[in-house]
């Protein structure tokens, strides 16, 4: 049968930490998730990806986070209906307001991107693999007091089949490369 397990784990040492420090925004449409993603073939590692062909001189957005940010994965699965699916949300505070953030931040809600998502961990993980991340709540903020936040909370949220694959690799040079080579954007 094809759901059942393959490999079991062993209880993990405590040397991991957590927290995301980036995230790497797609236009949605840049790739074909059937056909220009590649995968692991080894038994237990096909759902690693290890390559996306993006188009040549494609740019992909770099958002550098530190602070509140969170990604996770909530499993829903129904006996009842024989569906399960992934819902991937991700919460991302972008501080300071300015012209340039605030007209990314409107196409960002109009759109739904593809987001790669770098853990302080220097795992990477793509998020909305196959039907995009959609902003579905979010807000802008100027505070009251002087020490209060300003900027953007930002949330995104996905569903697909699968959890967040990982990618293969584990430097921003590395996952460059596993995309085809875009230009990084960060200003």
């Amino acid at each position: 049968m094809s759901c059942d397990i393959s490999h079991g784990r062993l209880e993990q040492c405590k040397d991991s930490i957590s927290g995301i420090q980036a995230i790497y925004v797609l236009n949605y449409g840049l790739y074909d998730p059937y056909t220009d993603v590649t995968y692991d073939t080894a038994p237990g590692l096909e759902d690693l990806i290890t390559g996306i062909s993006l188009p040549l001189a494609s740019n992909i957005y770099k958002f550098e986070l530190k602070g509140a940010n969170t990604f996770d994965t909530t499993i829903t699965s129904s006996r009842d209906n024989g569906t399960t699916f992934f819902e991937q949300v991700l919460t991302v505070q972008l501080k300071r307001q300015d012209a340039i953030a605030h007209k990314q931040v409107k196409l960002l809600a109009y759109g739904r991107p593809n987001i790669i998502v770098q853990t302080n961990a220097n795992q990477f993980f793509i998020a909305g693999l196959v039907r995009g991340m959609d902003v579905t709540a979010g807000s802008i903020n100027s505070g009251t007091q002087l020490g209060d936040y300003n900027g953007y909370q930002l949330t995104f949220t996905g569903q697909e089949a699968v959890p967040a694959n990982f990618l293969d690799c584990n430097d921003e040079p590395t996952m460059i490369a596993l995309l085809n080579n875009p230009t990084v954007v960060n200003n």
